[in-house]
């Protein structure tokens, strides 16, 4: 017998149904509240509402669990590419040898960016943020490609995917060599997309480019970590920007913007700063602990803890090796990789962390790691841009497919009623 939920409003009774997923959550179904009873639901930041239905991602915050398409995110990292867990997100399953072999083939076939795109590059300051370049350039992409992307054709919607695929690291390498002073260029044909894309960002004239495989390796895992992670503030948007019917590069633009803020995807750039003053005021790690645990204190620790995942972050468990193997071979020496490492301790050892399980998460050894790699930190949500790539389109694609219908949240108007107009000399 299916489960229905029963709401009282004035003595009247209504009943909706219970849906369940997979995973045996649970949610009440109100899309017809509205209609039979006149009033709508009230969730600042939709912190309890379901927007969608979705068969992309599982996250279980209480359990520290992440599945892709039901793939755990451990075994992924470990076994598995960025490209594959790519193909994975958008079409629902692991490729063959042959799938993803065609796959990366068709996005080298598009990695090429018209040459007008660097007029629009020019215009921008070297002292521009690279996420809003970005999100402006990723916008231009649709002057170049006008034509709308007929969801009810296959071909069409994968013309459309590998497209933003092979153009989108382009963009986001020229996005750095703008800020770093570098000549623009292009990829490689005879490297794997990662390593292509490590080449486009760092490749210096006159130098010949060597491959560090520990590296690569380190940010291939980087980008699967950020590849999907459910229905949070870019991917809303990008789902919600595409519900109008907008086109894939559109709805892109605007998660980039959305992932740019600093309690979403600017959370690794947060860490390095904050790091930065704890450096400035004396690199005491233990006095900053202190300020962190005080109440009254306005200092907060970034990178500690996840608005999500009340256990372990599990992608921080993977990324923590990553981190450790990168700079004991690179050997960097930084003092405010030094106070990370102290932070890290303590915060792993102190009771009222372990407590309130305030554990660092992937975006304190993200943030790490870019520095190790001499990634600007004004780079870092880009590299997150780059890692989400795959999980925005994923959405998009499921929401189109799914004919979901276009979001218009409602609201409850607390302004001013009826006031009459008053000529100016009157008022």
């Amino acid at each position: 017998m299916s489960k229905v939920a029963t709401l009282e409003i004035d003595g009247k009774r209504y009943e909706f149904p219970v849906v369940e997923g997979t995973e045996n959550e649970l949610g009440i179904n109100i899309k017809s509240l509205r209609g039979e009873s006149g009033v709508i639901t009230l969730d600042p930041g939709y912190k309890n509402t379901g927007s969608c239905e979705s068969g992309i991602t599982f996250l279980d915050g209480e359990k520290g669990i992440l599945r892709y398409r039901g793939y755990a995110i451990e075994d992924l990292a470990e076994k598995a590419d960025f490209l594959e867990v790519a193909y994975l997100l958008i079409f629902g399953d692991l490729p063959s040898k042959e799938q993803l072999e065609k796959f990366y083939d068709d996005i080298k076939e598009q990695s090429t960016v018209d040459e007008e795109m660097k007029k629009i590059l020019d215009g921008f300051p070297k002292a521009a943020h690279p996420m809003g370049v970005l999100s402006s350039l990723t916008s231009a992409l649709v002057a170049f490609n006008p034509s709308c992307v007929d969801v009810s054709s296959e071909q069409d919607m994968y013309n459309a995917i590998v497209k933003i695929l092979g153009k989108f690291p382009v963009l986001a390498a020229w996005t750095l060599r703008k800020k770093t002073s570098l000549p623009l260029n292009y990829g490689d044909d005879s490297l794997g997309y990662v390593e292509n894309l490590h080449k486009m960002m760092f490749e210096k004239p006159g130098k010949k480019y060597e491959v560090n495989q520990s590296v690569i390796d380190a940010l291939d895992k980087l980008l699967i970590l950020h590849a999907d992670h459910e229905q949070n503030c870019s991917t809303s948007t990008v789902r919600m920007v595409g519900s109008s019917h907008a086109g894939l590069f559109a709805s892109i633009s605007a998660g980039i913007s959305a992932l740019w803020g600093p309690l979403h995807g600017g959370a690794n750039q947060a860490v390095i700063e904050m790091l930065e003053k704890i450096k400035e005021d004396g690199g005491d790690t233990k006095k900053f602990m202190a300020k962190a645990k005080d109440k009254d204190d306005p200092f907060r620790l970034m990178g500690f803890g996840h608005r999500v995942y009340k256990n372990f972050d599990p992608r921080a468990k993977i990324i923590k090796k990553s981190a450790d193997e990168v700079l004991g071979q690179l050997g960097v020496e930084d003092p405010i990789l030094d106070i990370a490492k102290g932070l890290e301790k303590e915060a792993l050892e102190d009771p009222y962390f372990v407590d309130r399980k305030l554990y660092p998460n992937v975006d304190f050894y993200s943030g790490i790691i870019y520095r190790a790699l001499g990634i600007p930190v004004e780079m870092f949500t880009v590299m997150f841009a780059l890692g989400r790539l795959p999980g925005w389109i994923a959405q998009w694609r499921e929401m189109r497919l799914n004919k979901e219908p276009i979001g218009r949240p409602r609201q409850i108007y607390t302004g001013h009623t009826h006031r009459e107009f008053q000529p100016v000399d009157k008022r």
